[in-house]
């Protein structure tokens, strides 16, 4: 199936160009998108897939990358390859004992500048075990071979506990916190590097890599404990332009309620200096395990992200912070939220609000990526705005809040103000009709490049007709091309 890009329209254009005249801010404000673009289903499996991550190839855009989560079989992951700007897809499953050994879950992915393919991820062991190591694949193919560059290990002082959600054995070393393994890898690249957080049983750890050309990348460092995080998780990474390097996680992380966000700073990089002290910068209320109807049996946390603007643009340099924010605390009316930094993380703007819907109803799960041609941003998320449970558009089964759409915007501004809201997703899902134990997931996926941003996202509403489970059953991987410009 095709997936056409969502263009712009010839008269919207004339509208922009006369709305710019009068300021960027209220260009981006008024701002309206054509909604709803084309879907495309690229995993086509019987079972749930879910938790995406996306990447475009600078060198090549048509070059597109999605993997995911499995339900099935016990180990691996999907990957979904296209060269055709996302219109078609080669879908196989990864990491089921091939040249990326066991994969567990958890695909964090990042192109850089020479078209490195960058793949950070979680193992197991036969047991079924995560083991307390995070391994970085690479592809110099765009995707189509893998080969591991290099495995992560925690630092020893922590402990060498593998098995999830269990206690360390005595005298491990491992402080008293509230995670004893490794979780949710991430990578990113930028400034000649690549560099992966994780979770390493209690604080977060940060590792990078020199990167010289096609398929020349150097040593990882040693991972480094970041300090003040302990009790942290659920974290993301930013290169800055002079390959400074921020990450934020999410302490609190227990419960329901707090969901405190802290971002530390390392302002060489590679270099000595080494990770600040870490600032806090919002509370979101937004607990690690905050249930919300459509996540019932999953919960969702603030899922915090950072994108750190390199473009050279006219906001080169600003470091972005997106969140879920809960208010008031258990009300299930999640927002979208999106604060800057122009001083590495010191000091932060006012929030702003991304979703512009008028429902005290649930966003999560967002996703923020930045467009290093532009410096333009967007951001995309679950949205629950249109279940009223009144058997509407938005709902399939009379209990409000409890279907997602897929939704997202742009900014043109630096984040001062955002676009009007677009429908991305075709159909309504429900998560628990899946029967996924992880609902949706924890997180979904977009890459934004050339002004066309690629979402990523776990969908059953068979919108398409081509998921083989059928509607409301287990979930596929959806995605679909959405351009600012024309």
């Amino acid at each position: 199936m095709r997936a056409p890009r969502l263009l712009v329209t010839p008269s919207t254009l004339a509208l922009v160009a006369a709305l710019a005249m009068a300021g960027p801010a209220v260009a981006a404000t008024r701002l309206r998108l054509l909604s709803t673009p084309p879907n495309v289903d690229v995993s086509q499996r019987a079972g749930n897939e879910s938790e995406t991550a996306v990447a475009v190839n600078p060198t090549n855009p048509q070059n597109v990358v999605i993997f995911s989560n499995v339900d099935h079989p016990k180990f691996g992951m999907l990957e979904a390859v296209s060269f055709d700007g996302g219109s078609t897809w080669a879908a196989s499953i990864v990491g089921d004992g091939d040249s990326l050994g066991l994969a567990c879950c958890d695909p964090s992915i990042s192109f850089d500048q020479d078209g490195n393919l960058f793949l950070t991820y979680l193992l197991l062991d036969q047991n079924g075990n995560v083991p307390p190591e995070v391994p970085v694949a690479l592809s110099s193919d765009g995707g189509i071979t893998f080969s591991v560059i290099a495995t992560l290990k925690k630092p020893a002082s922590l402990g060498t506990s593998a098995a999830i959600g269990k206690e360390p054995a005595a005298g491990k070393g491992l402080p008293r916190g509230l995670f004893h393994f490794v979780d949710q890898p991430t990578i990113t690249t930028g400034a000649g590097s690549a560099w992966v957080v994780f979770n390493a049983g209690g604080p977060m750890v940060a590792s990078g890599a020199a990167v010289t050309g096609p398929g020349q990348v150097g040593p990882f460092i040693p991972p480094e404990l970041v300090p003040g995080t302990h009790n942290c998780s659920f974290g993301d990474v930013a290169i800055g332009p002079g390959g400074q390097v921020a990450q934020v996680c999410q302490k609190s992380t227990s419960g329901e309620g707090d969901g405190k966000l802290w971002v530390s700073v390392d302002p060489d990089g590679l270099g000595p200096a080494g990770f600040g002290k870490a600032t806090f910068v919002t509370q979101t209320h937004v607990g690690g395990f905050d249930f919300i109807p459509a996540q019932s049996d999953r919960s969702v946390d603030a899922e915090s992200g950072l994108a750190w603007d390199r473009s050279g643009g006219p906001h080169s340099g600003r470091l972005y912070l997106l969140y879920a924010n809960e208010h008031p605390n258990e009300s299930d009316n999640l927002d979208v939220e999106v604060r800057s930094s122009d001083d590495q993380g010191t000091t932060w703007s006012a929030p702003v609000r991304v979703n512009d819907d008028a429902t005290k109803n649930s966003q999560f799960n967002p996703k923020l990526s930045l467009d290093p041609a532009t410096g333009n941003l967007a951001v995309s998320w679950y949205d629950c705005r249109q279940d009223q449970g009144d058997f509407g558009p938005g709902d399939t089964n009379g209990v409000p809040n409890d279907d997602a759409e897929f939704w997202g915007a742009f900014s043109t501004d630096g984040g001062k103000t955002f676009t009007a809201n677009v429908q991305i997703s075709a159909g309504v899902s429900n998560s628990h009709d899946s029967g996924n134990s992880i609902d949706f997931g924890d997180y979904s996926g977009l890459s934004f490049f050339g002004g066309v941003a690629h979402p990523a996202w776990a969908d059953n509403s068979n919108s398409t007709g081509n998921n083989p489970d059928g509607q409301l059953a287990g979930l596929d991987i959806m995605t679909a091309a959405v351009s600012l410009t024309p």
